[in-house]
C-alpha cells in the first residue's frame, strides 16, 4: 500500500483491491466467502482513501524582503506554503559561524539573527519548545516546535537546525510567521472524534484504537486555529484504515487528514530463517540464543534493556511466548479466531516445526486445519525474531527512545513507550483474497504500530508468486519495519511523511534498509544478487517485487512517473538506484570491511568514522531523517539532508562524492522540485567537477526538425533535458557532468532512437543523433486501420497512449498505409507493449508478447485490402516481450527494435499472435490447490481477451 503518514500503513506494494490488515486490539473479521479477487500490485494508482487531504487552502508567499535576505551563496531549495523557508543550505561552507553556546542556544541565536528571513519575533523564538536534540557525529540536530497561545503546533510549526562547533550548517522548517493566539475551542473532544470517524468512514463499532488531543494547526496566510488531533485506527480486515485527522475546534470542519497506512541471565532460543528459506524449502534455520554457546549461530539481546527478547521489561520476567519489550507477534487468520501468540514454551525453547506445508500443498486452505497448521507457530516466532533484530540493529543507528522508536517500556527518559511492534503473522490466511502483500501501520509515538504479513498465492491475470509465507522473507519484514523507522524519525514524534516524493523515498528506504541489515549481518536472501527485494515471496529472482534490482537500474530523476504515472513504489526505485550509487562510491573509498568489522559496526562497538563504506552510508540515511522538520519532503530536500549529515558526522569528507552521485541520477545542482512534484526538473551537473555545456543536434532526415532529448530509457512520464524546437522554452543546450549517458531522442515523424554517449570534460560539446523517417508516423502522413479502438495511438510516437483490441489476442491486427503511393523499403520495425498511462495491473497481462509483421506492395499490383495480398516479413520469437515470474513489468514492455526481411511495401500489417496472458508459460495452468481460486491466465482472466500495444514504427534502415 501507499504510504502517507505517521500511523502510516506502509506496504510493499500498492493496493487498490481487497487486502486485509490486522485489526488492532480486536478479533479478526470472518472469512470472506467471495471468490478470489485480483491481487494489488506495484504501480497501481492509490485508492483515494489513502490520499493526504489538506483543506486549509491557499498559500502565503514570502515577501520581497524575505527573498532579499537569501544571499547568492545560499541555496534555498524551496519555500513552504506558510511563507517561510522550507530549506536553507549553503552551496559550500556554513550558514552561520561563531555562535557560542550549547547547540540549542546556537540554534535559537541563529533564528533570532534570521528573524527577517523566518518572519519571527525574538520573543517567538524564545517560546519555541525543544522537541529533541540529537547528536550526529560531532554535531547536533536541534528540533524546535512553535506554540500558539499555549497549544503545541501540529503537522507544521517545526524547525530543525543542524549545529556543529557553534556553526549552523542547514535549516529545514515548517514554521509559520502567524503566531497569534487561536480562538478558544468550542467543540468537545468526543464531538471531534465523531467528526473524524465520519470523515474516515469508520463506524464507531469498527474503531480499534484512538487518541484525541488539543493542538494548534498553522494556516497558510491566516492565524493558527485550535484543532483536535484525532488518531483513529479501524478494525476492518478487508480494508485497513488509519488516520490522523485535524478537526477545527471551533466549527468542527476537517482541516487535514493524514493517512497512516503504508502499503519485516536465562538462555531462550529461537529457530529462524535469517534471510529466506532456500528454493526447495529445506529447513535451514539457525538457532539464535540469548547466551552465546556452541550450536548457536548468533547471540541476541535487546540493547535497550540488556535482556532477552521474551522478557517483559516492566516485570523483568519472561512471557514464554512471542511477546517482549520490542515486539509481539500473533497469528491472525481472519476466520474469527482471536489473535494468538505462538504456542507457550515454559522452557523458552522457541523451536517450532517447519514443514513448508503451504508450499508443498500448493496453497491448499485445508492446511490451516491440519496438525501442521501451515507452520504458523514457526512463522509467528520467525516474525517475532526478525522484528526484534530490526529493533536492535536500528537502535545502534540512532532509532532509540530519543527518536521515538518502538518499545513497550522505555529504559531512557525519552518518548512515551507502550508501542512495541505488533506483528500479525499469516494475516487473513483463512480468507480467499488476503494475499500477496504486506503493510505497516505506524501511529504517533506511544501508540502501537502493526505489521501485517500475508501468505502468497498465484491468481489468474493478477500475480504469479509461489505458494510461500511472507513471514519467512526478511527482505519484506525489514521493508515494513523500516516504514516505522522513517515515519517516526522524520518530522518529530507526531507527524510523518506526507508528500508523494516522500512516500516514494519511504518505499525506497524500506528496500534499502532491509538490504543493508542483511548485508551487515552476513545473510543473503534469495535473488540473483543480494539486492533484490521480495525474491523469495515473488519467485522473481531477477528483480523481485520491483521493476529493477537496485544495483542495476537505469532510472534517474527525470523518469519520475515512468511506470504508468506517479506511484510511490516504482518512483521510489529512482531513490534506491541513487542511494545504491552513493553506497557503492563510499565502499570504493572506505572498503567493505571484514565480517568481523561489519558485525562490530552493526553492534555499535566501532564508531561510524572507522567503519566500512556501507555502514557510513546507512548512518547518513538515518541521520538525514532527523534533519527533516516536515513530512512534506522532496528527493532534493533529502539529498541536501544527506550532504549536511555528512558535514555533521564526517566533517564533510564526502561532499563531492555525494554531489557527484546525485548529479549522475539527475539530482544535480540545477535540479528543482516541490515535495509532490510529478515532473521534477532534472539536472546532471555537479559543483565538484568540470561540467560540459553540450548542444543537442538532430541529424540525418531529422536535421533541423523538432526533436526532444531525454536521459534514460523512458518516454512516458519523463522530462526532456533539451530539444531542437525553437518554439519551446527548453533550449537545445544542457549542462552535463562527465560520464556515460543513456539517451533517448524522440521526434514527430522520426520515432524513438536510443543511444549511449560519453561526455568528456572540456572535450564534448555536442550530442548528435541520426534519425531516419518513421514511415508509420501519423506526422509523416501514414494512416492506420484495423481492429480495436484508439488506432491512432499506435502511430503518434508517444508510449503513454495505448491501442486496445478485444475479442481474443490472437489475430488482432492493424494495417499502416505508408505515406505516398510509391513503395518504400521496409527493413526494420519498432514496437512498444507499454500498457499506457494509468493502466491497471490487469492490463499488463494483455500486452503483446508475440507478433508478426506482414508487407504488401500495391504499387506492384498486390491487393492490400485483403490478407491475401500480404507476405510475412517477420515472425517474432515467442518471448519477444519477455516478462518474468510474478507479473509483467514495464521495463520488459517498452519499445524494442526488430529487423525484418527487407521488402518494398506500400502497406505494413502488425498482427498479434499472443499476449502475456495467453503466451507466457509462467502464467499458464493451475498452479495452486485452492478450490476458491483460479490461476490459469488464458482461461481464468479477462486479460486473455485483449491485445494492447502503445507504439508501432516502421523504418527503411
Amino acid at each position: 500500500m501507499r504510504i502517507r503518514r505517521r500511523s502510516a500503513v506502509a506496504g510493499i506494494i500498492a493496493a487498490t483491491t481487497i487486502i486485509a490488515t490486522a485489526p488492532i486490539g480486536a478479533n479478526a473479521a470472518p472469512a470472506d466467502p467471495s471468490p478470489a479477487a485480483a491481487t494489488p500490485l506495484t504501480g497501481e494508482d492509490l485508492d483515494p482513501d489513502y490520499e493526504f487531504v489538506d483543506n486549509r487552502g491557499g498559500s502565503a508567499a514570502p515577501t520581497a524582503g524575505q527573498r532579499s535576505l537569501v544571499r547568492d551563496d545560499n541555496l534555498v531549495t524551496r519555500w513552504n506554503r506558510l511563507g517561510t523557508p522550507a530549506s536553507v543550505a549553503p552551496a559550500k561552507g556554513r550558514l552561520a559561524t561563531g555562535l557560542a553556546g550549547t547547540p540549542e542556544t546556537v540554534a535559537r541565536r541563529y533564528l533570532k539573527n534570521s528573524a527577517g528571513l523566518f518572519s519571527l519575533r525574538s520573543a517567538a523564538v524564545d517560546e519555541l519548545d525543544t522537541v529533541a536534540q540529537t547528536r550526529i557525529g560531532k554535531g547536533t540536530v536541534v528540533l524546535l516546535r512553535q506554540r500558539y497561545g499555549g497549544l503545541p503546533a501540529a503537522h507544521d510549526g517545526l524547525v530543525a537546525v543542524a549545529v556543529k562547533d557553534g556553526d549552523v550548517l542547514r535549516v529545514t522548517s515548517s514554521l509559520s510567521p502567524r503566531t497569534a493566539r487561536p480562538a478558544a475551542a468550542r467543540l468537545k473532544a468526543a464531538d471531534a472524534l465523531a467528526a473524524a470517524l465520519t470523515d474516515a468512514k469508520i463506524a464507531r463499532a469498527g474503531l480499534a484504537d484512538s487518541r484525541v488531543r488539543l493542538v494548534a494547526v498553522p494556516m497558510p496566510g491566516a492565524d493558527p486555529r485550535a484543532a483536535y488531533e484525532v488518531v483513529v485506527m479501524g478494525k476492518s480486515a478487508d480494508h485497513p484504515l488509519a488516520y490522523t485527522t485535524y478537526v477545527d475546534a471551533v466549527d468542527g470542519s476537517v482541516l487535514m487528514r493524514e493517512n497512516l497506512v503504508n502499503f519485516a541471565e536465562d538462555d531462550p532460543h529461537w529457530k529462524v530463517f535469517p534471510a529466506t528459506p532456500p528454493a526447495g524449502g529445506a529447513d535451514t534455520r539457525q538457532l539464535w540464543c540469548a547466551t552465546a554457546a556452541t550450536g548457536c549461530a548468533r547471540q541476541v539481546l535487546d540493547p535497550a534493556t540488556g535482556k532477552p527478547w521474551d522478557v517483559d521489561a516492566a516485570t523483568g520476567t519472561p512471557t514464554f511466548t512471542t511477546t517482549g519489550n520490542s515486539a509481539e507477534s500473533v497469528r491472525l487468520w481472519g476466520d474469527g479466531s482471536p489473535a494468538t501468540p505462538a504456542a507457550t514454551r515454559t522452557d523458552r525453547e522457541y523451536v517450532y516445526p517447519f514443514t513448508n506445508q503451504w508450499n508443498t500443498s500448493k496453497c491448499d486452505p485445508a492446511t490451516l486445519s491440519s496438525p501442521q497448521q501451515a507452520d504458523v507457530d514457526a512463522a509467528t516466532a520467525n516474525l517475532f525474531a526478525m522484528h526484534n533484530r530490526m529493533h536492535d540493529w536500528s537502535y545502534k543507528l540512532g532509532f532509540t527512545e530519543a527518536t521515538w522508536n518502538l518499545q513497550k517500556a522505555n529504559t531512557l527518559p525519552y518518548g512515551k513507550g507502550g508501542d512495541a511492534e505488533r506483528g500479525n503473522a499469516q494475516q487473513g490466511a483463512a480468507t480467499a483474497t488476503t494475499r500477496n502483500n504486506a503493510n505497516q501501520a505506524t501511529p504517533p509515538d506511544g501508540m502501537q504500530p502493526t505489521t501485517n504479513m500475508y501468505m502468497w498465492q498465484p491468481f489468474a491475470g493478477a500475480a504469479y508468486p509461489p505458494c510461500v509465507d511472507g513471514d519467512f522473507d526478511m527482505t519484506v519484514i525489514g521493508h515494513e519495519y523500516t516504514h516505522a523507522i522513517s515515519n517516526r524519525m522524520v518530522a518529530g514524534p507526531d507527524a510523518g511523511i506526507s508528500s508523494t516524493q516522500g512516500g516514494a523515498m519511504g518505499e525506497s528506504w524500506s528496500d534499502l534498509t532491509a538490504m543493508e541489515y542483511l548485508f551487515e549481518s552476513g545473510y543473503t536472501p534469495r535473488g540473483n544478487t543480494p539486492y533484490v527485494t521480495g525474491g523469495y515471496v515473488t519467485g522473481d529472482l531477477a528483480t523481485g517485487i520491483r521493476n529493477y534490482d537496485m544495483s542495476n537500474s537505469p532510472l534517474n530523476y527525470s523518469n519520475y512517473g515512468y511506470d504508468r504515472g506517479s506511484a510511490v513504489h516504482p518512483d521510489g526505485e529512482i531513490w534506491s538506484a541513487t542511494n545504491f550509487d552513493v553506497r557503492r562510491a563510499l565502499i570504493a573509498r572506505y572498503g567493505s570491511g571484514t565480517r568481523a568489522q561489519q558485525e562490530s559496526c552493526a553492534a555499535g562497538t566501532t564508531p561510524a568514522t572507522e567503519c566500512p563504506g556501507n555502514r557510513r552510508w546507512i548512518q547518513l540515511v538515518f541521520d538525514s531523517y532527523l534533519l527533516a522538520a516536515t513530512g512534506q519532503i522532496s528527493m532534493l530536500d533529502m539529498r541536501d539532508n544527506m550532504i549536511t549529515a555528512d558535514a555533521l558526522r564526517f566533517d564533510g569528507a564526502n561532499a563531492e562524492l555525494l554531489w557527484n552521485a546525485f548529479a549522475a541520477r539527475g539530482m544535480g545542482a540545477g535540479a528543482a522540485s516541490g515535495p509532490s512534484d510529478a515532473d521534477p526538473v532534472p539536472s546532471f551537473a555537479s559543483p565538484y567537477v568540470e561540467n560540459s555545456e553540450v548542444t543537442f543536434k538532430a541529424l540525418g532526415e531529422a536535421a533541423g526538425k523538432p526533436v526532444r532529448l531525454y536521459v534514460g530509457d523512458y518516454d512516458f512520464g519523463s522530462v526532456p533535458i533539451a530539444d531542437t524546437d525553437p518554439a519551446t522554452a527548453l533550449p537545445d543546450t544542457v549542462t552535463l557532468a562527465p560520464g556515460t549517458y543513456r539517451f533517448l531522442a524522440i521526434g514527430a515523424g522520426f520515432g524513438h532512437k536510443r543511444f549511449t554517449q560519453t561526455i568528456y570534460p572540456g572535450v564534448t560539446s555536442q550530442v548528435g543523433v541520426v534519425m531516419p523517417t518513421n514511415l508509420a508516423s501519423a506526422a509523416a502522413g501514414a494512416t492506420i486501420t484495423g481492429d480495436g479502438t484508439n488506432l491512432g495511438r499506435l502511430t503518434d510516437e508517444a508510449e503513454g497512449t495505448a491501442w486496445t483490441a478485444t475479442g481474443g489476442a490472437a489475430g488482432r491486427q492493424v494495417t499502416v498505409d505508408l505515406p505516398t503511393d510509391a513503395a518504400k523499403l521496409v527493413s526494420r520495425v519498432q514496437l512498444s507493449a507499454f500498457p499506457g498511462a494509468g493502466a491497471a495491473t490487469s492490463t499488463m497481462f494483455s500486452t503483446v508478447r508475440q507478433f508478426e509483421i506482414l508487407t504488401c506492395n500495391a504499387a506492384a499490383g498486390a491487393d492490400c485490402a485483403s490478407d491475401a495480398g500480404y507476405r510475412v516479413a517477420f515472425t517474432s520469437p515467442a518471448n519477444a516481450f519477455d516478462t518474468g515470474q510474478f507479473r509483467p513489468k514495464v521495463p520488459n514492455l517498452v519499445l524494442k527494435s526488430f529487423a525484418v526481411r527487407p521488402a518494398l511495401a506500400t502497406h505494413v500489417k502488425l498482427r498479434v499472435l499472443t499476449n502475456q496472458c495467453t503466451g507466457n508459460p509462467l502464467y499458464a495452468g493451475e498452479q495452486e490447490n485452492d478450490p476458491r481460486s483460479v490461476s490459469d491466465c488464458a482461461t481464468g482472466s479477462a486479460a486473455a481477451n485483449n491485445a494492447v500495444a502503445a507504439e508501432f514504427q516502421v523504418f527503411s534502415s
